[in-house]
């Protein structure tokens, strides 16, 4: 099926021009006989019942986060808006720092302006997108995919990410592999963690007490980090799960003399800074302007009438040795 921005390159106008067409909204005649012909040379037919259920929408789109000091959210969200922008569409930051509470606050707003859509990084698990789902809202959950909805979304393989960090570190001959995961009710943090305990268990069997959640933050992958070391028998390599996390762990690892090589590191997502000293680290890299870029354009078909089935799209991640 032909979808809107294929009727936007074929008439020479923007999705949004397509949009307001179809919605009966004002148009140049002669923008609205281009699209008209491309259409039908397309066989473009928009969905009647999304189109009538959005004519009070505004242009405006909300992008829900849970962390906009992350550099990796920083880059998603400039993704949503190239395409949101291109598409006529404005965009509303809101940041819910991994806050159930401040989630559904900002969700209860997007409906109360008539926002024409959502993209959200939900806070966890049990985030509450019923009220959208009932108002027929278009949605579209973006790194992280909340449970119990049928809703489009854009994730990387988090697992496999987590397996292939961890078992980079088995392969440089570590034997004592500690992982620094997120909290343990988001999607992301327990499904990294399971990656973890795949490599781990394929070399020897895994012990949990090298396992620690903490809050995706800096302070939360240093304390995680300091408590590691304390144990009997400290680890001499750990998976690290998201790259503000890191910063913490790197940043104790160098106060107590056991930066890479003496204890290897893998980290999850790109760090937001090289050290000055180059030193021995992988990385899986996370394709954050690419997510936010593909929910975006996901979510304008959904705005313009696209009535399929939900879909859920994987993009690859890449790992990648610096230093």
């Amino acid at each position: 099926m032909p979808t809107i921005y294929e009727v936007a390159a074929a008439a020479g106008v923007s999705p949004a021009t397509v949009s307001r067409v179809f919605n009966g909204a004002n148009v140049s005649p002669e923008k609205a006989e281009a699209v008209r012909k491309a259409a039908k040379a397309l066989a473009f037919t928009p969905s009647r019942t999304a189109r009538t259920l959005r004519l009070q929408s505004s242009e405006v789109i909300a992008l829900v986060i849970p962390d906009i000091e992350n550099p990796f959210f920083t880059a998603l969200a400039r993704g949503v808006e190239d395409v949101a922008r291109a598409a006529g569409y404005s965009v509303v930051l809101c940041n819910t720092d991994e806050d159930h509470d401040t989630e559904l606050r900002y969700l209860d707003v997007a409906l109360s302006a008539n926002m024409a859509g959502v993209i959200i990084a939900a806070a966890g698990g049990n985030s509450d997108l019923s009220g959208l789902i009932a108002r027929k809202c278009p949605v579209v959950a973006v790194d992280r995919s909340p449970h119990g909805v049928d809703v489009d979304a854009v994730i990387v393989d988090h697992r496999a990410g987590g397996r292939a960090a961890t078992q980079a570190l088995v392969e440089q001959g570590f034997q004592r592999i500690a992982c620094i995961t997120g909290p343990s009710d988001v999607e992301t943090a327990t499904q990294r963690a399971d990656g973890w305990r795949d490599a781990v268990t394929a070399a020897r069997p895994v012990d949990e007490r090298y396992l620690r959640y903490a809050d995706f933050r800096a302070e939360g992958g240093a304390a995680a980090m300091s408590e590691l070391l304390a144990l009997p028998e400290p680890p001499d390599a750990v998976f690290v799960a998201n790259n503000l996390m890191s910063v913490g762990a790197l940043r104790v690892l160098s106060e107590q003399g056991e930066l890479p090589p003496a204890t290897g590191v893998a980290v999850f997502g790109d760090l937001p800074f090289l050290p000055l000293v180059p030193i021995p680290i992988t990385v899986v890299h996370m394709p954050a302007r690419h997510l936010g870029t593909t929910a975006a354009k996901l979510l304008m078909e959904r705005i313009t009438g696209d009535d399929q089935p939900a879909r859920t799209i994987v993009l690859r991640n890449q790992l990648t040795p610096i230093g």
